[in-house]
């Protein structure tokens, strides 16, 4: 075997790479619920027969704790002789299944070439059927360990028969298993005539190569950093039980090449939906490192594997069963900002600004009287994102661990009965700097006439409370709010609603936060203050919170 140079290697990593975001696209195209097929709700990664990350798709950065967390289990709970040419394997239990919520549906298949297991190939896609929320995993829905849903090509019917049985909308739960069925088979093939080009021996030593290439640029990387101890912490606004706010803080540790994120110290787990598994807690991590250290090292198992990671077991960042994560997202939206924190403490220049912090989402549940089926409409609201040294934010966006589309009006209120009022940026919500923070989002949704009575509502902001920080003498982000109207009136606020009875012609209002500014705003080109003043950006109230006179 011809021993690999860093050209063919970049050419095989390019080639896998692509493969993955072609697996991406399939599943978006062929997905059924508009949740996969509108919002991308999903992630694709190909993994070595190890279960080492080669490659991962650019879509949502912390499914890659589902992904990676499902493919340990599997090698740890499968000996190579139980795994089979035309086995899937599925999971989303977060203390069984490698997951870290349970809508999460993951999808697995070994790759065989000429009777080797060579790689598994692994999706997911966001399952929107279920609305529960409580004090443990239990409460939360059908929980799946690891196991075949497929064994040697063929159905284990028993195993789809349980999954279904648990499901409301099985024409659409049917529907997006199948287009990652088709996901991970397209990948394999895909994957199969890679190998035909270039021969099993070089993929095996491409493998191997890809790997320590990656752990090799990592450890340069953390090497230029300054050694030291940065230190920061935040708070989420409450525990989404009714309980007080919750402590997260971390540690980063430099020493030559190695660097190690402590977060003890950070608030226990609670009754209430954020806790993190410590797979999600990884994959926030590993996003942080991604964003910060040099664009060119490859997202791979090898540059994690750089990366120590400390964390109390049974902490709301290490969490243990039974405790529930149904909204963990939200939690990683805040170790993403104290990790930034952290990092700002030693370079500013190398991070933004406290973005809008949340994983803002609507979940309608009702029948549509127009058909008598039920209905689950789910949808993620982006906001904010911090200023940089030299830019603004960027408006009415989703930030570090989550990549959603938004969606479409016309989609919408084509698939529900619901009317969506207002989709506007939130004004003045960025904060004031020399860069001005991202703005955050209005959305607005009126249950119609079409939807049967007793619409449920489940919803949630964070930022409610709190704002997001600024860097530099930049400003606080704008908060965040949820509010429900009935003839006009208001009848409740609340940033965390469960399961909240609707009527026909109900309004209720979502304003995601925005985020913090860069610099003073003193330094702002006046120029620029007076154009966004015109074009109603900001308004008077906000250059006087700065500090500014025109």
């Amino acid at each position: 075997m011809k021993e690999i140079n860093s050209i063919t290697l970049e050419i095989i990593s390019n080639g896998i790479t692509s493969i993955a975001e072609q697996m991406g696209v399939i599943l978006a195209k062929t997905g059924y619920s508009t949740n996969i097929k509108e919002r991308k709700d999903l992630s694709v990664a190909v993994f070595s027969p190890e279960g080492k990350l080669l490659s991962l798709a650019q879509h949502i950065p912390l499914h890659f704790s589902s992904l990676s967390g499902a493919v340990e289990v599997l090698t740890q709970k499968y000996s190579i002789d139980e795994i089979h040419d035309g086995d899937v394997f599925i999971a989303n239990d977060p203390y069984t299944g490698g997951g870290s919520h349970l809508p999460d549906l993951v999808l697995l298949k070994p790759v065989f070439y000429e009777g080797k297991l060579v790689a598994y190939m692994v999706n997911t896609g966001h399952h929107a059927d279920k609305s529960r929320k409580g004090p443990t995993i239990y409460d939360e829905g059908l929980r799946i360990p690891l196991v075949k849903m497929y064994s040697k090509g063929e159905l284990v019917r028993d195993v789809m028969d349980l999954i279904m049985l648990n499901f409301q909308m099985k024409y659409e739960r049917q529907g997006d298993l199948n287009a990652q069925l088709i996901t991970n088979q397209f990948g394999a093939d895909k994957l199969i005539e890679l190998i035909n080009k270039i021969g099993l021996d070089t993929y095996e030593e491409f493998c191997k190569k890809w790997l320590e290439y990656g752990e090799k640029k990592a450890r340069i990387a953390i090497k230029e950093l300054p050694d030291g101890e940065y230190c920061f912490e935040d708070f989420m606004d409450d525990d989404g039980a009714g309980g007080g706010r919750v402590r997260i803080k971390t540690k980063v540790i430099i020493k030559d090449d190695q660097i190690t994120f402590d977060f003890t110290g950070s608030d226990p787990q609670n009754r209430g939906p954020h806790n993190c598994v410590p797979c999600a807690l990884k994959a926030t991590v590993y996003y942080a490192m991604l964003a910060i250290l040099d664009k060119s090292i490859p997202a791979n198992s090898g540059f994690f594997d750089s990366i120590n990671i400390v964390a109390e077991e049974g902490s709301i960042v290490w969490a243990k069963e039974p405790a529930p994560t149904s909204d963990r997202e939200t939690t990683t939206q805040r170790i993403a900002d104290i990790i930034f924190g952290a990092f700002a403490q030693m370079d500013p220049t190398r991070v933004t600004s406290a973005g809008n912090g949340a994983m803002s989402y609507f979940f309608f549940s009702g029948t549509d009287k127009r058909n008598g089926n039920p209905y689950v409409y789910v949808e993620t609201i982006g906001g904010g994102s911090g200023a940089r040294y030299n830019k603004d934010g960027m408006d009415a966006v989703h930030v570090h661990m989550t990549n959603t589309s938004n969606l479409p009006v016309e989609a919408l209120e084509m698939e529900y009965p619901l009317m969506v009022e207002k989709y506007a940026l939130s004004e003045n919500s960025g904060g004031a700097g020399k860069y001005r923070g991202g703005m955050g989002i209005v959305r607005t949704i009126r249950i119609l006439e079409e939807s049967a009575d007793s619409v449920l509502i489940s919803a949630a902001t964070e930022r409610a409370v709190s704002r997001p920080w600024g860097l530099e003498g930049g400003q606080e982000g704008g908060n965040a709010s949820i509010k429900f109207y009935r003839d006009g009136e208001m009848f409740l606020s609340n940033p965390k609603p469960r399961n909240i009875p609707l009527q026909t012609n109900d309004v209720v209002e979502m304003i995601t936060a925005g985020a913090g500014g860069y610099g003073p705003v003193s330094e702002r080109d006046p120029e620029l203050l007076r154009r966004e003043l015109e074009e109603g950006i900001i308004d008077e109230n906000w250059l006087k919170e700065a500090g500014v006179t025109l």
